[in-house]
């Protein structure tokens, strides 16, 4: 397939959470620019996705990373395993990547959890954890540089922490989402980049990315509950992509279970997620053209309820499926 220079956003990958939904992939989208490809998070199969939807990782210029769920980046190693042998050689520049930085302290435990993993650094940030990644493949890694004649992962790929400025009062306890302005991210000739803390505690930091282009403006939610900072990130754009849960589903999954783990997977959905009223309510707010559903949980539903966000929303409603392309 031929990549269309055409801008757009596309959805790579649509479902939400670390579940293997079957109908969709991973969370995955791409931002095409005048012949510039944006990556925004790598869930699974979102490489695969990438080539599908005809696009070039010769192309890359640079990737955000929202939260470091696995859902958002379990993918985040393929683009250097598997984009070696499809164009990522080919980049004029090293891809520039950024996510977040480390939370600082790692959230309190259970008595009988068993202790935490990797109590040595529990919490990496982006850039370690890019760095732990290719360090787990180092066999592989040194295999290809020496065998195929590789590109050093350096040239291909630079791994960035979010740096949050210091008059954000940011704490991952009591403050995961403060207000704040956005701040800059990333600039080159095709588009600028900004971000906010969203709501997706006890995961942070998380955040929300909005492009500036020539051709119009784009938000990405990540993962969140409703958030201020959110609707200030995306008043007036012209496409939000938001993530969405089924509120209703998360009733019947765990509505009658009377255990620990159903009483926080509860909390989570209801508090670290946007229900399907809400999303329409969120992009009503912030007065944008079109509302983009995304990552949606649970990853298989009838098609008609996700459209009831239209009930709160007087914009375009577009319920998204993997690989399609919306024009800017």
């Amino acid at each position: 397939m031929t990549q269309s220079s055409e801008p757009a956003v596309v959805l790579l990958g649509t479902a939400g959470g670390p579940r293997v939904w079957g109908a969709r992939a991973g969370i995955s989208s791409a931002l095409v620019l005048d012949g510039a490809v944006y990556l925004v998070d790598l869930g699974y199969g979102a490489c695969r996705q990438f080539k599908l939807a005809g696009l070039d990782f010769g192309a890359l210029r640079a990737g955000f990373v929202t939260h470091l769920h696995s859902d958002h980046i379990s993918d985040l190693a393929n683009l250097l395993l598997y984009g070696w042998f499809e164009n990522l050689e080919e980049v004029a520049s090293p891809v520039s990547l950024y996510g977040p930085g480390s939370r600082g302290q790692a959230p309190p435990l259970g008595a009988d959890v068993g202790g935490l993993v990797c109590p040595e650094q529990p919490v990496p940030g982006f850039a370690d954890t890019v760095r732990k990644l290719v360090e787990a493949f180092a066999t592989d890694v040194n295999d290809r540089l020496a065998d195929n004649a590789r590109s050093h992962p350096s040239r291909l790929l630079q791994a960035r922490d979010i740096e949050l400025p210091e008059e954000v009062a940011f704490h991952p306890e009591t403050a995961p989402a403060p207000p704040m302005e956005p701040i800059p991210v990333y600039r080159d000739e095709h588009v600028t980049v900004s971000a906010v803390l969203v709501r997706h505690a006890p995961m942070v930091p998380a955040f929300a990315f909005r492009f500036d282009t020539e051709h119009g403006s784009v938000v990405f939610s990540g993962d969140t509950g409703y958030c201020d900072n959110v609707v200030a990130l995306a008043t007036g754009a012209d496409i939000l992509v938001h993530e969405v849960i089924d509120e209703q589903w998360v009733g019947r999954r765990y509505g009658n279970a009377d255990t620990a783990v159903a009483e926080a997977m509860i909390a989570h959905h209801t508090s670290a997620h946007t229900s399907i009223p809400e999303v329409g309510r969120v992009a009503e707010k912030a007065g944008v053209g079109t509302l983009v559903l995304n990552h949606f949980v649970p990853g298989e539903i009838d098609r008609p309820r996700w459209h009831a966000a239209g009930e709160h929303f007087s914009g375009s409603l577009i319920v998204g499926d993997d690989l399609d392309r919306i024009p800017l």
